[in-house]
């Protein structure tokens, strides 16, 4: 349904300038778009299904905004494609970004400090009025705890509960909401060949709400030191680091229970997710770096 037969009649349909460039997939792609490369400097991203339905008209209407505020590259998005009988949902072109997916062991040490300020020039923009928000974190709650139980043969099951009611319990004021990315990890960043940070990708979980949310790259791609300078860096209060460490835990063990039976790769991103959020629960509580509310 998103293949690149599809991709190539879309094109004609309704963008026929740019139909006759080269075509290929892009892999690996994410859960929710299938990527084709156009050409040398352009992608196509088509939509898998419902739950992403939306994204591309969001990205298309607010990245252009956001941009010029951001010390990183996001995406331009340089059409909208609209639904047709063949494929039922608004998909998009954007500017092609060069870069590899960081990882834990090419960081570069100013890795840290260029997160911390993407976020805190993200999260600095006003809010806006319109509704665009973000999921809650005790919304996550009855499929956090089932997936603990599904899991208790893999990890900690007793820390992993210990850390998800600390999480819960930790306050927060919606007066404080800010934009967020809504989906800030590993995989929706690119660097360079000498891991510096390049931009930032996949808008589509973007909205209004709870900045711990967007913490979750502290455990996907951060290490325990080049953590604690992100943490000194950014300087969240102690109920947004532990609701971040919770949100690392609800989604971590949401990508595990739907994919590491039949994905390799994601089973070690969300393993190494939820461990080190994990273990940074259990550093926290032996050296008193926070008290849970």
């Amino acid at each position: 349904m998103t293949g690149q037969d599809l991709a190539r009649t879309l094109l004609k349909e309704q963008f026929p300038a740019w139909a006759d460039l080269p075509l290929r997939p892009f892999a690996p792609a994410g859960s929710d778009h299938v990527i084709h490369r156009l050409g040398d400097d352009m992608a196509v991203r088509l939509p898998r299904g419902d739950w992403a339905a939306g994204q591309a008209v969001k990205e298309h209407r607010w990245l252009p905004r956001i941009a010029p505020h951001l010390p990183l590259a996001v995406p331009t998005p340089l059409a909208l494609g609209r639904p047709t009988d063949a494929y039922p949902y608004h998909w998009s072109v954007a500017r092609w970004l060069d870069g590899s997916t960081p990882t834990p062991e090419t960081q570069h040490p100013s890795t840290p400090t260029q997160l911390a300020a993407f976020l805190h020039a993200l999260h600095a923009l006003p809010p806006t009025t319109d509704p665009l928000p973000t999921p809650t974190l005790p919304s996550y709650d009855p499929g956090t705890r089932r997936a603990i139980t599904a899991t208790a043969h893999v990890f900690d099951a007793p820390a992993m509960t210990a850390l998800w009611e600390a999480a819960l319990r930790a306050p927060h004021d919606p007066a404080r909401d800010r934009w967020l990315h809504g989906n800030f990890h590993t995989g929706n960043l690119l660097a360079d060949t000498d891991g510096r940070i390049t931009a930032v990708i996949d808008f589509g979980g973007f909205g209004v709400g709870d900045p711990s949310l967007d913490l979750i790259v502290a455990y996907t791609l951060l290490t325990p030191g080049s953590r604690a300078a992100f943490r000194e860096a950014l300087a969240p209060d102690d109920a947004t680091w532990l609701r971040g460490m919770g949100w690392a835990l609800a989604t971590g063990l949401n990508a595990y229970t739907h994919h590491a039976a039949t994905n390799p790769r994601v089973a070690a991103q969300t393993g190494r997710q939820i461990t080190q959020a994990l273990a940074e629960f259990g550093l926290a509580a032996r050296t008193g770096l926070h008290r849970a509310p």
